[in-house]
């Protein structure tokens, strides 16, 4: 399984030991987001660029946006389960898909894009996205990384279960017509693009790497 899906469970209401988290603190501009950032400016920084806060911040957003989309994504397509990252854990580690513990949560009869849309992306993702402004990354790079992220987590999703392709597409075009990713890409002849940049080019030495294949840039 890709890692971006794995996830660990824990009763509503338990707290796992050490070394969990309450997933919260990385939600809101303060210690730990800040910290957090600060360890992917140093990565970006190892290849020689001198890499600005807003450029690490947002690979940083981008990141924790695919980790939460990615599970959240599988279970609702897959099982009409919709998690509640309110009361989620998490590990800080560093490199690839941090671990992640999400409440066991039942199937529902509601509206599964609206339950998605109030736990998910009006949820942890909308936290973030306000956190996020703290970095001088502009609300428009913010939606879009959100999209990007969507968008990634569909392309792995197909690849991990191609027999739910049909139901994964609708779903994601239900997602895209909220009003919180409305116009923050378009799908050209099945090919995603952003209409913004993640700004990851300019890591590179004199900012000048190269660009996403679904950049606007591109």
């Amino acid at each position: 399984m890709n890692p971006f899906f794995a996830f660990d469970t824990h009763a509503v209401g338990d707290e796992p030991a050490a070394p969990w988290r309450p997933l919260s603190e990385v939600l809101d501009d303060g210690p730990v987001l800040r910290e957090r950032v600060t360890q992917v400016r140093a990565v970006l920084a190892a290849g020689g660029g001198d890499v600005e806060l807003r450029v690490a911040a947002s690979v940083t957003h981008l990141g924790l946006a695919a980790r939460l989309l990615s599970p959240a994504l599988a279970l609702a397509v897959g099982a009409g389960v919709v998690p509640d990252f309110s009361t989620a854990w998490w590990q800080p580690t560093t490199g690839g898909a941090v671990p992640l513990s999400l409440p066991e949560t039942d199937a529902v009869d509601d509206d599964l894009v609206a339950l998605f849309d109030h736990r998910v992306l009006s949820g942890p993702l909308r936290r973030l996205h306000q956190a996020l402004a703290g970095f001088s990354l502009s609300a428009t790079i913010r939606r879009g990384n959100v999209a990007s992220a969507l968008n990634g987590a569909v392309t792995m999703l197909r690849r991990e279960r191609p027999e739910w392709t049909d139901d994964i597409h609708r779903f994601r075009d239900r997602l895209e017509a909220l009003p919180v990713l409305a116009d923050t890409a378009i799908h050209e002849d099945g090919r995603f693009r952003r209409r913004s940049c993640c700004l990851i080019y300019r890591a590179a030495p004199n900012h000048d790497g190269p660009k996403c294949g679904d950049c606007v840039l591109a």
